[in-house]
């Protein structure tokens, strides 16, 4: 596995625009250099007969159909509101104008 220079750490720090100081620099390429090799790790153990997947457990959606049931009434509904007019909430004005 190819070494993590600290020279490619500062292009990439400027390619993001991310100042670093030369110690940062040191301990960042450092770090690189572990994940990389964790990857590869990673990369080996998982052989040809094994699928790629996003998730170690095998999950699908259930769906149901869609049925409305025990709706309430618009009566219901603003019976127990702090405050209602015409068979609807009243809220406080939140806007100027219209």
């Amino acid at each position: 596995m190819p070494e993590i220079t600290r020279d490619q750490v500062a292009h990439l720090a400027r390619l993001a625009h991310i100042q670093m100081s030369d110690e940062e620099l040191a301990t960042v390429s450092g770090e690189l250099e572990q994940i990389l090799g964790h990857v590869s790790a990673v990369q080996a153990a998982a052989g040809a007969d094994v699928p790629p997947t996003s998730h170690p457990i095998a999950m699908s959606n259930v769906f149901r159909e869609d049925v409305p049931a025990g709706m309430l009434t618009q009566e219901q509904a603003v019976d127990q509101a702090p405050d209602a007019q015409d068979g609807q909430f009243k809220v406080p004005a939140i806007l100027d104008g219209e």
